[in-house]
């Protein structure tokens, strides 16, 4: 009778190591990210400047969306919700999202089907792969900026000589491709971390398997659709699902590109534009606030919508 009690008493001395383990990391949690967000939540609900924040007054929604009756019957919303710039910036903010997570996780997982696999050198590609996701994010920006330059670029050059353009294209200033040539770096810079995440996931498929396949004589392409793919997609789902977390809120990457295009302009930087250059620091506090709901939302949605089994629970 006596051993239910023991085991009560180790396991709750388990948990007590583990809080006294947990603490000096959840206390540093706090300070640095607990503290700033709800810092940042509560100047969104006031008229806060950068120079003065000690002074700030509550003024409830009206960073968010306020009714102004001109008195003549006539009136006008004003506010976060009501400014199109801000509805821009999420448009991009979504559209850059989709489009570098979807192109990553194809591209990464060709590559990590590629490393895969047993060739001479495999080594040495699986370290040159890695290169630019080594490199700092702002390296990686302005070399693509110069290189897609309209007049020094070598992109333009490249692409004249094999007859793919007929004059230099602007390519970061340019509103139809400013977009595209966003894409361009961020894929090319990120697409290493998806190949890294959905190589590691292959890594636990079972080779016994594959070779079964190979002495029944299925052909490999159903072989990936009916055995691989279904047992990597938690890896590949987890790999997207960080992917996207860092995708939405993209900051470097389009402020060194497109400084002051609205056409590229993302939900992170309306939010500093509004923080530091514009001085509406209320206002910039009141976009951050919308754009952690936004992630917070979608994060849980994706999880929810994939059944995602992020506790390990079996």
């Amino acid at each position: 009778m006596a051993e239910p009690v023991e085991k009560s008493t180790l396991s709750h001395q388990r948990v007590v190591s583990a809080w006294v383990f947990l603490a000096p990391m959840l206390a540093v949690l706090a300070v640095v990210a607990v503290y700033p967000l709800v810092r940042t939540i509560y100047f969104g609900f006031t008229d806060a400047s950068i120079d003065f924040p000690g002074q700030a007054q509550w003024i409830g929604f009206r960073n968010y969306l306020e009714y102004l009756d001109f008195g003549d019957g006539t009136g006008e919303f004003y506010g976060l919700l009501a400014d199109p710039d801000w509805w821009r910036a999420v448009w991009n903010t979504l559209r850059f999202t989709f489009f570098s997570v979807l192109f990553e996780t194809i591209f990464g997982m060709v590559i990590a089907l590629v490393l895969n696999t047993q060739f001479p050198g495999r080594a040495l590609v699986r370290a040159a792969v890695l290169i630019p996701w080594a490199i700092p994010t702002i390296v990686s920006a302005k070399m693509w900026a110069w290189m897609m330059h309209d007049q020094f670029g070598i992109l333009n050059d490249i692409l004249m000589k094999l007859h793919i353009i007929a004059e230099p294209v602007a390519w970061t200033a340019n509103p139809d491709t400013a977009l595209l040539a966003v894409l361009i770096v961020d894929i090319w810079k990120t697409t290493p971390f998806m190949a890294l995440l959905i190589l590691a996931g292959l890594q636990m498929v079972p080779k016994d398997m594959y070779e079964a396949a190979k002495l029944d004589g299925i052909h490999p392409v159903r072989v990936f659709r009916k055995v691989t793919l279904p047992l990597i997609m938690p890896a590949v789902l987890v790999a997207i699902v960080f992917r996207a977390l860092d995708a939405l809120r993209v900051f470097d990457i389009v402020y060194v590109l497109t400084p002051n295009n609205p056409n590229t302009a993302t939900m992170s930087v309306f939010a500093r534009e509004n923080l530091f250059d514009f001085d509406q620091f209320a206002y910039g506090s009141a976009a951050s606030t919308l754009l952690f709901l936004i992630i917070a939302l979608l994060t849980i949605g994706f999880i929810r919508a994939t059944r995602m089994n992020l506790g390990g629970e079996r």
